[in-house]
């Protein structure tokens, strides 16, 4: 007899199949195989492990979040400018040319009531440090200017963003107090309407942010020649080396009478020495690529920073600071505008010509002050992408009055120069009749010496050859007999600078001249 296939061979029954192995075993999806042999069990270290990495990506992504939105909030934004047009493009912060004006604020309000009262800063406050950072586009070089608080300048027709009061045009006041009543943006115009530059950032700190930025790093290695003590910043430091952070860091940058002969020159040389040192601490101790580092960092610098609207996002700020990590120190060149005393006050400052003009010229066509002889460098992307000029001038060339005197003996001279003055612009072009003379050289009124280098440079003529002159209103080219001939071409001239322009590179360790009013025994 045919047994059935479901029977046994000792004639017992097939256990009961369930019915989920039936709908499994007949779900071509999954397939009997599934259900050979007994369950697997995850092991308890994968179970483990994997909970571990679970917790520790839900972490990081919690971690960087908390500090994205803690940076953010830490920062205070402001506007760029207090009424003045600006005519160049927005750069690329990762790849353009960059002008970051840097301020310090003297303000007395909140964490800074402890160095005076609201009174000792009126309005904004003062901008008692005022340094314009200049990064090339190929992220190689950076220079660092320095203009004294009491230079005398003339501030423009400036506007409150906040109480859209709008403030007259000022003659011949202190640089540091642009910013008093129309707010940050109005010492930027200053700078630009001073320089011919256009900046393109700016970031204010004030008196605490010293201190944090000082404690985050571990302390700053500071020199002096001699023993020191100032009563009125309270900085006392022995003869030599000397770290510095906190209140002694602050102490260090704010005095004004223990450096030098105790004027605003000697606090700048300090205040650059201590930025080197500073540059040298971080890239030494390899800050820039220790992520927990730069937070604290970031966290003591954005606590105490405003910026402008353009700079003001987390992402922004860590796109700049990646572009200073690999710099050599050695191209990071800090500079001291030129001034004599002023003739008005000799307690005050004005600019030494034609060093100034030089100096603002070479930076304007964007030249290495460490090596003036070098071809300025080009952004990455103006190949890529075409880019507005960042050497654009911050005027109207229609509108500015330029005279040809010529002295050179050649009467042809007169039209060749106008023409080429002409083919650049300048459409407010006249001539003078002038006695010969061997020199070219060009003139110019005030406000106009941002004008007068730029024609220079379109001449050929040596910035040393760019002069001011009470008499003369706009700007006014004298040939001379060494320009009888050739053809006018830009940038013909090499460089020049003042000598000796760079006080000090970030890789240069200086001791600060103590005053010797303050040398302590």
């Amino acid at each position: 007899m045919v047994r059935p296939r479901d029977n046994r061979a000792d004639g017992s029954a097939p256990p009961a199949r369930s019915t989920a192995a039936a709908r499994h075993t007949a779900d071509p999806a999954v397939g009997p195989a599934r259900h050979l042999g007994s369950a697997r069990r995850t092991p308890t270290w994968l179970k483990v492990f994997t909970g571990v990495v679970a917790v520790l990506l839900v972490g990081v992504i919690a971690f960087g979040a908390y500090w994205a939105i803690r940076l953010q909030g830490n920062l205070t934004k402001a506007p760029l400018s207090a009424g003045s047009v600006k005519t160049e493009g927005a750069v690329n912060d990762s790849t353009d040319r960059m002008q970051i004006l840097i301020l310090g604020s003297d303000t007395r309000d909140g964490k800074n009531s402890q160095y005076g009262t609201s009174d000792d800063a009126t309005g904004y406050g003062h901008s008692d440090v005022m340094m314009l950072m200049d990064i090339s586009a190929d992220n190689k070089r950076v220079n660092v200017v320095s203009f004294p608080r009491d230079l005398l300048v003339d501030i423009p027709k400036c506007k409150d963003p906040k109480t859209n009061k709008e403030y007259p045009a000022q003659t011949g006041v202190m640089i540091n107090s642009a910013m008093s009543e129309a707010g940050i943006g109005c010492a930027v115009d200053t700078v630009n309407k001073l320089t011919g530059l256009e900046i393109d950032h700016f970031m204010m700190a004030d008196f605490n942010a010293v201190k944090e930025l000082s404690n985050a790093v571990g302390g700053v290695s500071v020199c002096v020649s001699d023993a020191v003590y100032d009563p009125d910043s309270k900085l006392r430091l022995p003869k030599g080396t000397s770290t510095v952070q906190g209140e002694q860091a602050l102490s260090f940058v704010r005095t004004r009478h223990a450096f030098g002969d105790g004027g605003d020159l000697g606090r700048i040389k300090a205040q650059q020495g201590f930025l080197s040192a500073l540059t040298r601490k971080i890239k030494d101790d390899g800050t820039l690529t220790n992520p927990a580092r730069m937070l604290g960092i970031a966290d003591a610098i954005t606590k105490n920073l405003t910026i402008d609207d353009g700079l003001a996002s987390v992402p922004t700020l860590l796109t700049v600071g990646n572009r200073l990590k690999n710099i050599d120190v050695g191209k990071v060149a800090f500079v001291a505008t030129p001034t004599v005393p002023a003739e008005t006050d000799i307690n005050r400052l004005q600019l030494a010509e034609p060093a100034a003009s030089q100096l603002f010229a070479a930076m304007r066509n964007d030249v290495d002050l460490t090596d003036p002889t070098a071809k300025p460098s080009a952004s990455p992307s103006a190949s890529a992408t075409p880019t507005p000029s960042l050497t654009a001038p911050a005027y109207d060339k229609t509108l500015q009055p330029v005279t040809v005197a010529n002295g050179s003996g050649v009467p042809a001279r007169s039209q060749e120069i106008m023409q080429a003055i002409k083919g650049a612009g300048f459409t407010q072009v006249g001539q003078l009749t002038a006695a010969p003379v061997a020199a070219t050289a060009v003139y110019y009124g005030a406000d106009y010496a941002d004008v007068a280098a730029d024609v220079a440079a379109l001449l050929g003529v040596a910035p040393d050859r760019v002069l001011p002159a009470a008499g003369v209103a706009g700007v006014q080219v004298y040939l001379g007999s060494d320009f009888a001939s050739g053809t006018p071409t830009a940038g013909a001239a090499a460089p020049q600078l003042p000598k000796d322009i760079v006080n000090q590179t970030a890789g240069d360790t200086v001791c600060q001249q103590a005053n010797p009013a303050l040398i302590t025994r």
